[in-house]
């Protein structure tokens, strides 16, 4: 396969034989390489970094938040999901919303758009069901940076002084943790989830003395004990939210109680010899088995890597893939979700017969098994963002960095063509890999529970998440809402296989962009022979032509933003074929994190410069 030329590597592609940890902060990844160095597997290392991240990054990720883990470990056939999406309430209905509250969607911040925090329970069970260290041991680095401190990265200080003051006019139990506003390069504390963790620890390990038993003591005590009851008086309260209006939550300490992370079989598709793995229909993962089905079909390598051909291609791909996406998929305890022919071959070949030489307007789910689509009412197509509400009160915001770079965002706003970009300040996600030297891989996006989505829960030292914000309150459609069912998350990790063994762990932050810009790198690898930092590190491109899922759902039609890197000529060309060319920093989209094993025992790991933050760890 032809490599292509590319600027050169800011990084080295580490490679070794020990082990291997890829995530978004620094912090995360020496703590679960650690973690490998004491004699703990790939599952060992990815809970104690996750809960690392969750303190060292509390804008992105948070303990009330939630978590999709693909998990292989070895000699295993194929890797299993591990499902910690909480659902919603059982009191979350359409009607309540609608009729009771006049709401015509569900906030994008508040209890109202709470669901149950799955993050903790679905570590514990990482760590019973597959790990062989102590709780002590995962828990130990966590509880560590939020009682001694942590270094404060300038995204962090910039989202806490971006909230501070929503913090001191209405979420005071928020403005008593991270208030007054942290400098950038110094340090920061959250001595009351310190104390929550100490707590849960101290009371795990009295109750068992077993690894499994002192896991299964801890998520008792977080959904059936004091941790629950917290969650459940904090619903109680009536906060201010992007509605403008003032609402409380649902949770139910029933909700809590009855709820359990679950395993499922992944969704999977080949391609040029591997196989890729993704959790289902209740996540966006799909949608990257589905363009890679459609471009399959085209000879990306006579395109050319980065070239507007290529650019061209890979976005409608993604268009229609994510057409289907808003059509088909939900839930599928509650959604009949048509996904064997959503990926079968005379369907997608239909589909990709749609790919012109001309940038497409429409959004065009298609019809699996002659099923027709439904879609929200609410667009009557594609339509554009609702600019009367980014005007609600409560709906906090952040400008660019000097560079004109967006944050990438979970939210995924967008001013219009020529404007500075903003994001949203619902927060973002983080994502890790681990393979370690016997093989044990995993890839991980937690997210949700960030403090710029919630009041923190003023006895537990952190807020509860807001996934309900990805329903519709329509009835009828994949993701309408309803008691007990789980939003159609954007969090998606990957996991690749060849020769029936596990090769790549793969994944982002970035909301309805994670099965972008990780796709991105991932055809960089396969279909260029680029390594896993050149493949991170190429210049990417995504599209935000179809609804968003965070509130307000805004759709751009025709929109394409590509990275500055790839030259005036190719940017023109772009424009030409009818795209809406937004051209942000030379290195501003996607944070891809991967890990890879070689046939021959070779580890190998990659982070992504862009936001200055994430790196590989390895030996």
């Amino acid at each position: 396969m032809a490599g292509s030329s590319q600027d050169a590597q800011t990084r080295p592609e580490l490679s070794g034989t020990f082990g291997m940890v890829a995530s978004t902060h620094w912090l995360g990844s020496a703590v679960g390489m650690s973690i490998l160095e004491t004699g703990g597997n790939a599952f060992d290392a990815a809970v104690a970094a996750g809960l690392v991240l969750q303190v060292v990054e509390p804008h992105l990720n948070g303990p009330g938040g939630d978590l999709p883990v693909l998990v292989w470990p070895v000699g295993r056939a194929e890797p299993t999901v591990l499902c910690a999406q909480g659902p919603a309430p059982a009191a979350a209905t359409t009607a309540h919303y609608r009729d009771e509250l006049g709401l015509d969607m569900v906030p994008g911040t508040g209890p109202l758009a709470a669901v149950v925090p799955g993050a903790f329970g679905g570590w514990m069970a990482l760590l019973a069901d597959f790990g062989t260290r102590s709780l002590r041991q995962v828990m130990g680095p966590a509880i560590g940076y939020a009682r001694n401190g942590f270094p404060v990265l300038p995204q962090l200080a910039s989202a806490i002084r971006s909230m501070e003051p929503l913090f001191r006019s209405d979420w005071a139990p928020s403005a008593e943790v991270y208030l007054p506003a942290p400098q950038a390069g110094g340090l920061a504390f959250n001595r009351a989830l310190a104390s929550t963790y100490e707590r849960v620890l101290k009371e795990a390990e009295s109750r068992a003395t077993t690894r499994e038993g002192q896991a299964a003591a801890a998520a008792d005590i977080w959904y059936r004990g004091w941790v629950a009851d917290a969650f459940v008086r904090s619903q109680r309260d009536a906060w201010l939210d992007t509605s403008g209006g003032r609402h409380s939550g649902l949770l139910s300490a029933e909700d809590l109680a009855s709820w359990r992370p679950t395993y499922e079989a992944p969704v999977s598709t080949g391609y040029r010899g591997y196989t890729v793995y993704k959790a289902g229909p209740w996540s966006q993962g799909p949608v990257f088995l589905q363009q890679l089905r459609l471009l399959e079909g085209f000879d990306l390598e006579a395109l050319g890597h980065g070239s507007p051909g290529y650019t061209h291609t890979v976005t409608e791909c993604a268009k229609l893939a994510f057409a289907d996406r808003e059509a088909w998929y939900g839930d599928p305890a509650y959604t009949d979700v048509p996904i064997d022919s959503l990926l079968s071959s005379g369907y997608t070949s239909s589909r990709r017969a749609l790919v012109g030489e001309a940038a497409s307007a429409e959004l065009l789910p298609g019809t699996p098994a002659g099923k027709g689509p439904c879609l929200p009412s609410f667009f009557g197509g594609l339509q554009a963002a609702r600019d009367d509400l980014h005007l609600s009160t409560g709906r906090p915001r952040m400008a660019t960095g000097e560079d004109g770079a967006r944050d990438a965002g979970e939210s995924g706003g967008s001013s219009g063509a020529g404007e500075p970009m903003r994001a949203e300040l619902r927060g973002d996600t983080v994502h890790l890999d681990v393979v370690d030297r016997w093989g044990n891989m995993l890839s991980a996006t937690p997210s949700g529970g960030w403090l710029t989505g919630a009041p923190v829960v003023r006895e537990l030292g952190f807020c509860l998440g807001t996934r309900a914000q990805m329903f519709w309150l329509e009835d009828g459609l994949a993701n309408s809402l309803q008691p007990g069912k789980r939003p159609r998350t954007t969090l998606s990790p990957t996991l690749v296989g060849r020769e029936g063994a596990p090769y790549m762990a793969i994944g982002t932050p970035g909301g309805d962009q994670q099965d972008q810009w990780a796709l991105h790198a991932f055809l960089a690898h396969v279909d260029f022979g680029l390594g896993l930092q050149a493949a991170i590190e190429a210049p990417a491109h995504h599209t935000e032509a179809f609804p968003g899922s965070f509130w307000p759902h805004a759709a751009r039609p025709r929109h394409l933003a590509v990275e500055e890197r790839v030259g005036d000529a190719a940017l023109d060309a772009l424009r030409r074929r009818g795209h809406a060319v937004e051209v942000p920093g030379p290195w501003s989209l996607g944070r891809v994190c991967a890990v890879a094993r070689h046939a021959d025992g070779t580890l190998r790991a990659a982070a992504d410069p862009r936001g200055q933050q994430a790196y590989a760890a390895g030996r």
